[in-house]
């Protein structure tokens, strides 16, 4: 499906369906680890009392599909009892949804589609077809009754979905920033967008930084490194929340609070007065290998409106003793300190003043997908949770690990990090897939994408 584009650099709204949101709220837990030397495998390899240990499980491969990386028998990390298996081929797949009609939706921003993958009977492979295509850079996807939300890099799609077809495509936000923003000369990090809808109707959609450490996202229109909400009544997007760096994952509880999972900074100078490295010199402001490692952690943070999650003056620090080299790491309710690169003496923004960040991954994680299984959860003793796909570091040593991580929902709190889906890297820091998103299916199994692999697995438990 090709359909015209829409004029440029104007913000709109449409009328949209109420959501009926599959997610969970938030709360503190604990995820205590280890210093700046910390192992290649994921910080969540320590299970709760719970939830059981993970064990080496052979990826089930059919012959048909056993080109690269697939053509050596390949282990992951699972849970007793699941099976994994290679259930579809998608190259570069990335964010998934679940139609109303129970097909498998995944967005290709590469291909500038949307494929659909309808289960097949038994055994067999899904069906496969391109839903739509035509598209500017496709990612998030969110539905909201019969209606299906496609971000693109510079605005948000609506689409009627009906009998496996889509119709009436309009615009509800435009004008988004991507690198053929003229004011941005060709150079843009983060233009993959993410989008969500709230249980009144409102469409939220994440806005990338511009880079690393860019301080005029804060100044631009429409404003960067953000949230915007797109009012059901038409009203222009406004921002939600601001200082999300990059917010991809992006999905609403039951009690419709909007969550997002951040990729967070590189690079951050060391912020105190003192000797971090042993050199007996005081190391404020020098950015140390060591110290980058483990600063600042990857937040999930749970939204409201006009929450500020403190980038790029403000980081989310995981240090039990803060600035202590080898201090025990912790990754819930953990509060902000200041950045001394941006915001050197505390005026740019009060970090003492913002809330702490419910909870977090390691640095580098970069969380991606993030959706909840809800009602009733996974099966076992995993029960309800949120699902993130944890793409893996691309400049740490050792390299932090992709996985798929489950934060378990209990008594009314959402608990810390754990391990659901490993064993993507090799010894040597290597990987052979990066999962990017998991979702449950009707049947309960775990699906997840990988778009290093070109791969979609399906999790099916005992």
């Amino acid at each position: 499906m090709n359909a015209p584009r829409p004029r440029p650099w104007r913000l709109a709204a449409v009328l949209v369906s109420a959501l009926l949101a599959l997610a969970c709220s938030a709360a503190p837990g604990a995820a205590p680890s280890g210093g700046t030397t910390a192992p290649a495998e994921p910080l969540a390899t320590r299970p709760a009392s719970d939830l059981p240990t993970l064990v080496a499980t052979t990826l089930d491969v059919a012959p048909d599909q056993a080109a690269r990386p697939f053509h050596r028998t390949r282990t992951v990390l699972a849970p007793p009892g699941w099976s994994v298996s290679l259930w579809a081929r998608v190259p570069a797949a990335r964010l998934m949804t679940w139609t109303p009609d129970g097909q498998l939706l995944v967005s290709r921003p590469k291909e500038g589609d949307v494929v659909a993958l309808t289960p097949g009977t038994g055994s067999a492979p899904p069906a496969q077809r391109t839903l739509v295509d035509g598209l500017t850079q496709p990612h998030g996807l969110a539905f909201a009754g019969s209606t299906l939300y496609v971000a693109e890099s510079d605005q948000v799609d609506a689409f009627t979905y009906r009998a496996g077809a889509l119709s009436q495509r309009r615009v509800v936000v435009d004008g988004l920033p991507d690198a053929r923003s003229p004011e941005l000369g060709g150079e843009y990090a983060h233009a993959l967008k993410s989008v969500t809808v709230g249980p009144d109707g409102a469409v939220y959609v994440s806005v990338g930084s511009t880079g690393n450490v860019s301080e005029d996202d804060r100044n631009a229109i429409p404003e960067r490194a953000t949230v915007l909400r797109v009012p059901r009544d038409g009203a222009p997007a406004e921002v939600f929340a601001r200082g999300v760096r990059n917010g991809t994952g992006l999905a609403v509880d039951p009690t419709g609070a909007v969550w997002t999972a951040v990729n967070h900074r590189d690079d951050v100078a060391y912020p105190y007065e003192r000797d971090f490295d042993g050199d007996g010199s005081p190391d404020a402001r020098a950015v140390l290998p060591d110290y980058v490692d483990d600063h600042p952690l990857e937040p999930l943070a749970r939204l409201t409106a006009g929450r500020d999650l403190g980038w790029p003056y403000c980081n989310p620090d995981p240090d039990v003793d803060p600035g202590t080299p080898g201090s025990p790491l912790s990754y819930s309710a953990r509060p902000l300190v200041r950045d001394v690169q941006t915001n050197p003496d505390g005026g740019r923004l009060d970090c003492a003043a913002l809330a702490p960040m419910e909870q977090g991954m390691g640095a580098h994680s970069a969380p991606l997908g993030l959706s909840f299984a809800i009602d009733p959860g996974l099966a076992g003793p995993y029960g309800p949770g949120a699902l993130v796909g944890v793409h893996g570091s691309w400049n740490r040593e050792p390299p932090r690990a992709p996985e798929v991580s489950f934060f378990p929902w209990r008594d009314g709190t959402l608990e810390a990090q754990r391990t659901l889906l490993g064993g993507f890297q090799n010894d040597d820091g290597s990987r052979w897939g990066r999962p990017v998103m998991a979702v449950q299916g009707p049947d309960r199994a775990v699906y997840v994408s990988d778009d290093q692999a070109g791969a979609v697995y399906r999790m099916s438990p005992p």
